[in-house]
């Protein structure tokens, strides 16, 4: 019996193991709403943007905007800008970006988001978090109303999506749950 010993423990430890790898993988009813969650986010964030962008919305409203936006990015997330009226793509933090959208110098904007989906399903990394591409199309329009200038462009732009499992403190007791978080979003193309 004694010599069994060795071998029951490492057959405890090999199922213990799998089951604690198992607890992090994403089954598909979690994927699915993990991946609704994400695109819930993306489009969250299409609306904030068209209300820091709009020359209607009052400051101190485009500022709670601004914070509300920014806690859907995962830290040091970059944004990046495009023109048709040049070749290269500036990037910048999510807070510069939006205090350059809103500062603007036309007397119209409308940004509008469309044909948000998945490019890149979620894929596991090393470190645990999960990371897919959702792509979307934005739509810009700027007006001047003295100088009757108008500039619209139609931008593809891929925003890295981080899924990784946190914990938070409930009545004493911890629970865990799977985060989304915005990271970079490239500019992929630019069109009139």
């Amino acid at each position: 019996m004694k010599k069994y010993i060795p071998l029951f423990l490492l057959v405890f430890l090999a199922s213990a193991s799998i089951t604690l790898a198992q607890s992090n993988d994403i089954s598909p009813a979690r994927k699915q709403a993990i991946d609704s969650l994400a695109l819930e986010k993306v489009k969250d964030l299409s609306k904030y943007i068209s209300i820091i962008g709009s020359k209607e919305t009052q400051f101190s409203e485009a500022n709670r905007v601004m914070d509300r936006a920014e806690e859907l990015f995962a830290p040091d997330a970059e944004m990046g800008v495009s023109s048709i009226n040049r070749k290269e793509i500036a990037y910048y933090k999510v807070r510069r970006y939006f205090e350059r959208l809103m500062a603007l110098n036309y007397d119209r904007v409308n940004i509008t988001w469309y044909d948000i989906h998945y490019i890149s399903d979620l894929e596991r990394q090393p470190d645990g978090r999960y990371v897919g591409v959702v792509t979307v199309y934005q739509r810009f329009e700027g007006t001047s109303l003295e100088s009757g200038l108008n500039y619209r462009d139609t931008t593809k732009k891929d925003i890295t999506i981080y899924v990784e499992k946190k914990q938070t403190q409930i009545a004493g007791r911890t629970i865990e749950f799977w985060d989304v978080m915005l990271g970079d979003i490239r500019v992929t193309e630019t069109s009139a």
